[in-house]
Order: C-alpha cells, then structure tokens, then sequence
C-alpha cells in the first residue's frame, strides 16, 4: 500500500484552476480500483492519497500523470508500507510481512 503526500509548490489560485482535471484523475484512479482513500490537507497546502498498487514504479507512473503534477504545481512523496492491520472494511487490503 502506498502513502501519497503531495505538496503545493503553487498559490492555491493556480491549484483551483487545475481542480476539476485532478478530480477527474482521481476518479479514474478509483474506477481503476488503485486509490481508496483521499483528500485535503488541513491547512491547505496539499492532500494525501492512499493506493493499492503492485509496484513503486505504478504509483509514481500515475503521480506524474496527475494534472497537478503535469503543471507543476505540487510536488508528491510517496511512502510505501505493508497494511498489516486494516478496519474491517478494509481487510481486502491486509498484507503478509515479506518473509
């Protein structure tokens, strides 16, 4: 599972121009069953996401694809772990600690 923090490197103006392609990325995200959870920072500066993905490399093959990223402005770091404990309504997504 993967964190994904990302940053604006923007005024927030610039951000909102570009809000309504992001949303449409994001929804194409979770129609592809690859992010389950997002949303804004609080203080607005930026926003997490977290995804299913079955490589690193996927994961930032879609950040940069997001229209944020593509106009430069936000800046993403991407955190991988294994969701060893999930709620219950996440178990679907509970991983095995590699051996």
């Amino acid at each position: 599972m993967f964190v994904m923090e990302l940053t604006y490197t923007a005024p927030v103006e610039r951000v909102d121009e570009l809000l309504q392609a992001h949303v449409e990325w994001l929804d194409a995200q979770y129609e592809a069953g690859v992010f389950i959870a997002s949303g804004r920072k609080q203080p607005r500066d930026g926003g997490v996401i977290l995804a299913v993905a079955d490589d690193r490399a996927r994961i930032e093959e879609i950040a940069a694809a997001d229209p944020f990223t593509v106009a430069g402005v936000c800046a993403y770091r991407i955190t991988e772990f294994v969701a060893t404990k999930t709620a219950p309504a996440l178990a679907p997504y509970r991983q095995q600690l590699p051996a």
